[in-house]
């Protein structure tokens, strides 16, 4: 057997996989039940407007195919959707059945007009007070019976196997951005650690110092940030090799370094909360901005590389708060006509190259 064939066989023994199609009614009668997890949690990730769910709904009473549902089926029978979710609540919101995070029935979808039902317009699954803006009982039936194709991978596969699926199904052509993706995984894996991620993304230090546009806040800038700055402090170097890419490290090293670790996230938090103090009382909202010599001021957006050279460092730092506030200023005024960061920053530089040079230089200053 070839090495390639042998590879293969070896992975393809690690996932356990069934299929079969199953009529929404069955699938309505699931989540009443508690027997499919859609991950509330994921409907403030992803983002389908009135019209995209519009379509949807008519795309089953039309009786066009939609795409495969991807669940895994955890050690309790319970279903995880990993691909899927949002068509799943789109269904569940046009019957008057999708909860929130906190089981809060959510309002019921009304639909939009669409290209082919322009008659869609204002109508629900039930309305007591006008039945002409309610679907009528031979739709429903037809609608509940129509049949979505399941895919399911079985209690018996691989532990990460859902989550690398997950990824693979919702990268490249995704309307997610990779952060939204991983915290989407964050929820999977742990979802105590991704409460834990967000809350120190919240912190008003922390955002004092980064200053985002709405749009990088919107595709969760902050959170990617924060988990930059715990798996920048953790993440080991033969680690690092076994990835090509920053963004697939970031993804990869997930599980490695929040659950295989055993972080301790009460030491990692009083690290965080004490960089980020100590920037906002030092350099403000100018903590990761190029500062120009010639004109004496800090200008332009917010630099990642100096994120990388000077939180990681400053991590690190055993210093007292005061040595620190003045080495601070200093590095942050001289490092952008560093010779050394100057040639790991410029153009054609590998990120993942440029962040493992750059937190090991910010180590050097701050020490």
């Amino acid at each position: 057997m070839s090495t390639l064939a042998q590879e293969i066989e070896e992975n393809r023994r690690k996932i356990h996989t069934d299929s079969y199609p199953m009529s929404i009614g069955e699938l309505i009668n699931l989540y009443r039940d508690e027997e499919i997890d859609i991950h509330p949690e994921f409907q403030r990730i992803y983002r389908w407007s009135d019209s995209q769910k519009s379509k949807l709904i008519e795309s089953i009473l039309l009786g066009i195919p939609l795409p495969s549902i991807f669940v895994a089926q955890r050690v309790d029978g319970i279903w995880d959707v990993v691909d899927g979710l949002q068509r799943l609540s789109t269904i569940f919101s046009f019957i008057g059945i999708l909860k929130d995070e906190n089981q809060n029935l959510l309002k019921p979808l009304e639909l939009t007009g669409t290209e082919y039902l322009l008659a869609l317009e204002g109508i629900v699954w039930s309305n007591d007070e006008d039945t002409n803006k309610e679907l009528s009982a031979d739709l429903k039936r037809a609608f509940k019976r129509e049949k979505i194709d399941i895919k399911i991978i079985k209690k018996e596969s691989d532990e990460n196997a859902k989550y690398d699926l997950f990824q693979r199904l919702n990268t490249g052509g995704s309307s997610l951005s990779p952060q939204e993706v991983r915290n989407c995984l964050l929820i999977m894996i742990n979802h105590d650690i991704y409460d834990w991620l967000k809350k120190l993304s919240e912190n008003e230090n922390f955002r004092h110092c980064v200053p985002l546009s709405a749009k990088q806040e919107e595709e969760q800038g902050y959170m990617e940030l924060v988990l930059r700055f715990v798996i920048y402090r953790h993440i080991e170097n033969e680690e690092v090799k076994k990835y090509s890419d920053l963004t697939d490290m970031l993804t990869g090293s997930l599980q490695a370094i929040f659950i295989e670790k055993n972080l301790d996230l009460a030491e990692e938090e009083k690290v965080f909360y004490w960089v980020f103090n100590l920037l906002s009382e030092t350099l403000e909202d100018n903590s990761f901005r190029k500062y120009n010599q010639s004109k004496a001021k800090y200008m332009g957006a917010f630099s990642l590389s100096l994120f990388e050279l000077i939180a990681i460092g400053l991590s690190f730092s055993k210093k007292t708060d005061e040595e620190l506030k003045e080495r601070i200023e200093d590095i942050s005024k001289k490092i952008p006509e560093d010779e050394y960061f100057l040639e790991n920053t410029k153009y054609g530089t590998r990120s993942i190259n440029r962040f493992q040079i750059l937190t090991e230089y910010g180590k050097t200053k701050f020490k």
